[in-house]
């Protein structure tokens, strides 16, 4: 029996840059898990439905079960692991999730992160209906869904707070730098 032919591919994971050899038919949520070690991306159902594998592929929610690894040839990728800050605090998605209980067991909440990331970066500031139908397409076992939902909305909150924050200095200089006391 011969060996399966491997592709190479390269993929910017969480900023960083990694090249793999893989048959054609890895699959990214494999590649992620096994290849690259990075185990906070979960596999529940293999089909696309519980969303507990979603990682963001160039910023879109992607169900990497779905999707081969060289489909995601030079692509940046981020994984639950990406999320926290530079400076290692938690994303506004993360704290939201901490402050409004929004996690049980915890298998199905890295899907979740990254979908609302994701959500949020279109939707800023959804409203309850609005954060139900961002996380439609991913499924918990364990919760009601309703600190889940708190969760969304705290995130925008945090979100936009943290946004205001940054704009807030660069919007003083100005100002200052106007009125001649720069």
């Amino acid at each position: 029996m011969s060996e399966e032919e491997r592709f190479d591919v390269r993929l910017i994971v969480n900023g960083a840059a990694h090249d793999v050899q893989v048959p054609a038919r890895r699959l990214l949520s494999d590649c992620i898990r096994h290849d690259l070690r990075l185990t906070g991306t979960h596999v529940g159902c293999e089909h696309g439905v519980c969303g507990a594998c979603t990682v963001l592929v160039d910023g879109v929610a992607m169900r990497s079960c779905l999707m081969l690894t060289v489909s995601a040839d030079g692509t940046e990728i981020t994984t639950v692991e990406g999320l926290t800050e530079p400076d290692g605090t938690l994303s506004p998605v993360q704290q939201a999730f901490e402050d409004c209980h929004g996690l049980q067991c915890g298998f199905c909440t890295p899907g979740f992160l990254t979908t609302i990331t994701a959500g949020l970066r279109t939707n800023p500031d959804p409203s309850e209906d609005e954060a139900r139908e961002l996380i439609g397409g991913n499924l918990c076992r364990c919760t009601g869904y309703q600190n889940i939902v708190r969760s969304v909305l705290r995130a925008a909150e945090l979100q936009s707070a943290r946004d205001r924050a940054t704009l807030a200095p660069a919007e003083g200089a100005g100002v200052a730098q106007s009125e001649g006391r720069a």
